[in-house]
């Protein structure tokens, strides 16, 4: 009794020594430690399969059920058992050791191969169009082709890459608390390294750290050096010499130029050789297909589209007989970086900058948290079967103004059934060169591979916990109330496929979520020994929404469908009416698809990546299977009538005889004349309000930019340029923001989107605020009221195309 005595004491000393913080969470509830784990039932859910109906060999060749029994492996835990040698000494020496038996294979200069290739050979001797001309001396070009080759790369050297690995992993293990990666995962990577095709990795893009990060993982699991195409607006002179000898590669400047320039046909012709070099010596290449973290336009990447191109174009040609493509995500718990301004561009980061912005992050990181992070390679999958395959799948298209605006303006009330077409990323570099059929494939390439990678990547805590604390306790929540909801929308992650980056203890992990929030969360102590959580007012609350936009894509097909059921009975119940109210209006399938497909038109494709293959009829369809399967939607079945789930004497409809065989589904059986006829009827569950209310503020900072936007524009004093409208629409969130609290719309993206999305409904000026101010709330709702001021775009009054137009 006396050694337990004493124990308790020590433990209570040492817990008092630990801050004010650490004694909020000693007074516990008298609750049960209850455990999290990332799975349901025996096996964790293995994410990352590639597609099945554009690949189906790929599918099957490159994934067995065996991989899913191994674990996760720390890639920064270096110790003694990783190297060949033992002893003390070998234990304060393990990196340097680790970092001097990594396996670098001999990097051979390819310049003469690059010079002797055919298209540069064409230039050289004036045969191509646009070329040097016979007249030319030929000693010139060769001058200038090594000059734009040593623009481009520089040979790897193998010690530079060994010390910097060494110093790298001391960083790294200063600045995460871990890097897991699955060796389930890796071993799919190994098994297709093994069939002889280059591997090109197609990564998102969440940090500045993705491009050292991602080549050190890959070289300590015997990957090689990996050649990371590197974005040149983002480094210096400096930064770019040392990152080319690190193994990186850079676009010139010249491959930007017009078609026709003889400059840019040069500059195109090096860069086409390279990565011909570069894949044919099967040499991994890593290829970013977002954009800079902090950069303010469009989601998908012109250089990743650029270096993607070329890497389609050489498969194409037959140089190299076909690539295995990768699909790559991080996951962070917090991104390792200072917080970005919005207001202002990204600056090319230096070497000394960088160092600075090192020793802050390791002073910052050190005094707080660590977090981490977790590294997800998704199926390998052959180019040379999805180009094959993916052209099959290609339907006709429509604009947003030839899809939404008719409908808007009563012209009609049909909703087209068509994929729409918005390419908000300009074509730029190479992809100039390819035609536009070609361009068209590796735009959808990469939104496939993109849409890919995001359903991979697991969700980490801080985004479930970012988004209880914006969508449902925004004014405070206990935490003993928390931990219940924590644990509850971990399982519903789980339960829709998705993973977790996340297990243990649920208070520990709470614990561990909320000190890495703290900046933007308050906790109290009240008097019944419970804590309050509080978000904290202010831009807090814009860092907690973009934390919870990664959780956005688990729940993406219910938030759609719970906004077009909230517009369908906006019209019929008034908003603020009980939900047994609500609960008795009934809602036919025909009104619930169009409704689905107006809010699928309306949001942009860097917000919903939708799988090119699969059509918008199919994702409408899938979207209310996914409301009746999660509860929300309970089929109505009238007297007489032959029950919903009854398809045994249901015939194909003529409307789905002639679809192609990807775009059925299980509800595609369906007689699409008696679809028009069921209905539905929200479910009475108790459960449903609160989660019907969820499903629908998860979309609310989108929808409210788009509402604002409009009412932005209604003011009238516009300004003449596109970067203007941007510019003084974010102002004018943030002015809102400090007025009304809506800060989760403030942000610079958002106004972008909406601005674009206006200008693709074929609007201009004044009228865009005449065409959308039927559909908009009140000027701000209340907040208890949120996601009840969708109005169907049905329903909306008719104005002139005149009006709508600003003429």
């Amino acid at each position: 009794m006396n050694t337990m005595a004493e124990a308790r004491l020590q433990t209570q000393q040492k817990s008092s020594q630990d801050g004010q913080e650490t004694s909020l969470w000693s007074s516990g509830f008298g609750m049960k430690l209850e455990a999290v784990t990332p799975f349901l039932g025996k096996y964790r859910p293995f994410v990352g399969r590639c597609c099945q109906t554009c690949t189906p060999k790929s599918w099957e060749s490159l994934f067995h059920r065996s991989i899913m029994d191994l674990g996760f492996c720390n890639v920064i835990l270096v110790k003694e058992e990783n190297t060949r040698f033992r002893g003390w000494l070998v234990r304060r020496l393990c990196y340097f050791l680790w970092s001097l038996e990594q396996h670098i294979p001999p990097c051979q200069d390819a310049s003469q191969k690059i010079m002797e290739s055919t298209g540069v050979r064409n230039i050289i001797s004036g045969r191509a169009p646009g070329g040097a001309g016979e007249g030319q001396v030929p000693s010139h070009v060769r001058k200038e082709v090594q000059r734009i080759l040593g623009h481009i790369q520089a040979p790897p050297r193998p010690f530079l890459l060994r010390l910097f690995s060494w110093a790298l992993l001391r960083f790294l293990n200063c600045l995460f608390l871990n890097v897991q990666l699955y060796r389930g995962q890796m071993k799919m990577v190994h098994k297709a390294a093994q069939a002889g095709s280059p591997l090109v990795f197609l990564s998102t893009h969440k940090s500045v750290l993705d491009g050292i990060l991602l080549p050190f993982v890959l070289l300590s699991q015997g990957m090689g050096v990996l050649r990371v195409a590197w974005d040149p607006r983002t480094c210096s002179p400096i930064l770019r010499a040392l990152l080319k000898k690190l193994g990186g590669l850079f676009l010139p400047p010249e491959a930007n130029l017009s078609p026709d320039s003889p400059e840019g046909v040069l500059a195109r012709a090096v860069v086409h050789a390279t990565v011909e070099q570069l894949l044919a010596s099967r040499q991994p290449l890593l290829i970013f297909l977002e954009e800079p973290p902090g950069a303010r336009g469009p989601r998908l990447s012109a250089l990743g589209l650029s270096w993607l191109g070329l890497v389609v174009q050489v498969v194409q040609a037959g140089i190299v007989p076909d690539a295995l493509l990768v699909p790559v995500a991080v996951a962070y718990d917090l991104v390792p970086e200072a917080p970005h301004d919005a207001c202002h561009a990204l600056a090319p980061l230096g070497l000394w900058t960088g160092a600075l912005a090192v020793l802050r992050s390791l002073r910052r990181w050190g005094c707080g948290r660590r977090v981490c992070v977790r590294v997800h390679l998704a199926q390998p999958f052959s180019l040379q079967e999805y180009t094959i395959n993916a052209r099959s799948c290609w339907g006709s298209r429509q604009t947003l103004e030839q899809l939404l605006q008719p409908i808007v303006l009563g012209q009609c009330t049909a909703v087209p059934d068509t994929e729409k077409e918005q390419e908000w990323t300009p074509v730029t570099g190479p992809l100039r060169a390819l035609r536009e059929e070609d361009q068209l494939l590796v735009r959808r390439l990469s939104w496939h591979v993109l849409n890919a990678s995001v359903a991979s990547s697991a969700v980490m805590s801080t985004a479930i916990m970012a988004t209880l604390l914006l969508f449902k306790h925004q004014k405070g929540v206990f935490l003993s109330q928390l931990l219940g909801e924590f644990s509850w929308l971990t399982e519903e992650t789980l339960l829709r496929g998705f993973d977790v980056g996340f297990s243990g203890q649920l208070r520990c992990l709470v614990q561990h979520t909320l000190g890495l929030l703290r900046p933007h969360v308050a906790l109290l102590r009240i008097q019944q020994g419970d804590l309050l959580v509080v978000p904290r007012p202010g831009p807090g609350l814009t860092s907690l929404a973009r934390l919870s936009a990664e959780l956005l894509p688990t729940f993406l097909s219910e938030a759609v469908g719970a906004c077009a059921v909230r517009g369908l009975l906006a019209g019929k119940v008034p908003p603020e009416g009980p939900w047994e109210l609500q609960g008795i209006e009934l809602l036919s399938q025909k009104e619930l698809h169009c409704q689905i497909l107006l809010l699928l038109h309306l949001l942009p494709q860097d917000l919903l990546l939708l799988q090119p293959c699969q059509s918008s009829y199919c994702y409408c369809q899938e979207v209310l299977d996914r409301l009746i399967q999660c509860g929300l939607l309970v089929a109505e079945e009238t007297p007489g009538s032959q029950p919903a789930c009854d398809t045994g004497r249901q015939r194909l409809s003529a409307r789905l005889l002639w679809r192609l065989s990807g775009d059925f589904t299980d509800s595609d059986s369906d007689d699409f004349e008696e679809a028009e006829g069921r209905y539905f009827r929200l479910s009475q569950q108790s459960r449903c309000p609160d989660f019907f209310l969820f499903l629908c503020r998860l979309l609310s900072p989108v929808l409210k930019a788009f509402a604002q936007a409009a009412a932005f524009l209604h003011q009238g004093r516009l300004p003449d340029t596109e970067s203007g409208y941007a510019e003084q629409l974010f102002q004018f969130l943030q002015a809102t923001a400090q007025e009304e609290g809506l800060f989760e719309c403030a942000d610079p993206n958002l106004a972008i989107s909406a601005i674009w999305t206006f200008r693709d409904l074929g609007v201009r000026g004044a009228g865009l605020s005449i065409l959308l101010s039927p559909c908009l709330p009140p000027p701000y709702p209340d907040r208890a009221a949120e996601g009840s001021w969708l109005y169907p775009l049905g329903d909306l009054p008719r104005v002139s195309q005149e009006q709508a137009c600003g003429q």
